[in-house]
């Protein structure tokens, strides 16, 4: 029997179907966990922190919203990640770890084999959560890191904080989609973010959605995108101060970029992904922005970050 999906939003979880995630988990029967906004006691939670450790099937978990609701809860989760080989992308979107609950996560992130994809929007993060966070994205030849990364709505993150992000960026050998969405970035962020894209390899995907930018900062990145080449397929730029022409010019000039690949290369590895992020303006639904779904759709397309997509059929 292939692994299935379990997918609960937003309710509270009663012993009965905390022992069956457990079951599953230790069955290696559940390649998709998600259990965001979601509402457990702390031996719950414990619970099943100790089944994912041993898991070999799981290879995407989402507890945003809140499930990660405290330092002990935070210790649970890194023990299991430690112990853990198989996720692949990790969802905790929504939770109030500060710098000190990053801390200790990040060595279980940090050594994990198999990691590819991290969601830590909206989970009031400063400089020193990017100081560790930068590891995530090790310079070219180092090791293996993030490909996909969001860190949406973290306004404690301060100019040198993303600064020192740009330049890791710029030197990953890995990184292919970057979210940082609803924060204060403004047009000399978006200058240093433009020389990271300009330097990167593999960076696909920019999202600069409602980060207080302006036509400054649009026509930066137009002469990035005009004079450099460029891995860069989707730039967003909603919710800024920036003019619908210099939108235009910009997304016409990556639309021809996409085009002239597709000839060369040909269309056969382009794929559409949804991903457990939360949308934007603060997270009241369960779609991407990439794709937006109905959180009851009956299909769940996932990203490994590799390429892989996986796709998991939901139980109705």
């Amino acid at each position: 029997m292939l692994p299935s999906s379990i997918q609960i939003s937003g309710e509270p979880l009663s012993g009965a179907e905390v022992r069956d995630i457990c079951r599953g988990l230790r069955d290696n029967a559940v390649r998709l966990l998600s259990l965001r906004g979601c509402r457990l006691c702390d031996r719950d939670f414990g619970r099943i922190c100790r089944a994912l450790a041993g898991a070999t099937s799981l290879a995407q978990l989402n507890l945003n919203l809140g499930v990660v609701s405290s330092p002990g809860r935070i210790k649970q989760l890194a023990e299991a990640l430690r112990t853990n080989r198989s996720i692949q992308s990790l969802f905790l979107h929504g939770s109030p770890l500060t710098d000190a609950g990053l801390a200790l996560l990040n060595p279980a992130l940090a050594l994990h084999p198999a990691l590819v994809a991290l969601d830590l929007g909206d989970c009031m993060l400063g400089d020193e959560a990017i100081n560790l966070i930068c590891g995530l994205l090790p310079p070219d030849g180092a090791k293996s890191g993030l490909k996909e990364l969001t860190l949406s709505a973290n306004p404690g993150i301060t100019p040198k904080g993303w600064s020192r992000l740009a330049i890791a960026v710029a030197h990953s050998s890995q990184v292919r989609v970057l979210n940082l969405d609803y924060n204060p970035l403004g047009d000399h962020v978006a200058g240093m973010l433009a020389v990271a894209v300009a330097s990167s390899r593999t960076l696909e995907v920019l999202d600069l959605e409602g980060t207080g930018l302006t036509n400054q900062s649009a026509q930066t990145l137009l002469d990035m995108v005009e004079n450099y080449p460029t891995a860069l397929r989707s730039l967003v730029l909603a919710e800024n101060s920036i003019s619908p022409e210099l939108q235009q010019q910009i997304c016409d000039l990556l639309s021809e970029g996409e085009e002239e690949e597709e000839v060369a290369g040909g269309a056969g590895d382009t794929q559409e992904r949804e991903r457990g992020r939360e949308p934007a303006a603060h997270r009241s639904g369960s779609s991407s922005w990439m794709c937006p779904s109905d959180p009851s759709s009956q299909m769940v397309l996932m990203t490994s970050g590799l390429g892989d997509s996986l796709l998991a059929e939901t139980e109705m």
